[in-house]
């Protein structure tokens, strides 16, 4: 079963609450025999996080501490990995997956920070830190083999 969530559909979760968008999708996205995995720790208030994956042995991974952080994670393929820390307020994390064995970490601390990570293709690797308030980040790689570190205080 293939099932992919457009961009344009997720962005709007934003304004509504994502739990039980995110438990449909997350369940609906996701056969029986995939082995994939989605983990989701929250504490604060306001908090989100919707996971959309398809393929087989996908890994997210979201924790977040503070209030109004929203991450939103699609994923497509096999061993695509994303982990997202967030600690602060109205931080958001978008990242898009397809491929083979691609690898996502964002770690956001502050308010307002904005990190939107894109990949396709397979065994491409970002790294996204974000320290202090009003930070912007946003990569785009397609093909095999690439490396992005962003680092911003």
């Amino acid at each position: 079963m293939t099932f992919t969530v457009p961009r344009t559909a997720i962005r709007p979760l934003r304004l509504a609450s994502a739990i039980g968008v995110a438990v449909l999708v997350g369940f609906a996205a996701l056969p029986a025999d995939a082995q994939s995995r989605t983990h989701v720790s929250q504490s604060g208030w306001g908090n989100e996080a919707a996971a959309a994956q398809s393929g087989q042995r996908q890994r997210i991974s979201v924790t977040q501490r503070g209030r109004g952080n929203l991450s939103l994670t699609t994923q497509d393929g096999a061993r695509n990995r994303v982990s997202v820390g967030q600690t602060g307020c109205a931080n958001v994390a978008d990242v898009d997956q397809s491929g083979r064995r691609n690898i996502v970490g964002v770690s956001q601390h502050g308010c307002r920070n904005d990190a939107t990570v894109t990949q396709s293709g397979n065994r491409n690797a970002v790294g996204v830190i974000q320290n202090g308030s009003g930070n912007q980040a946003s990569t785009t790689q397609h093909g095999s083999g690439n490396v992005v570190l962003i680092i911003q205080d």
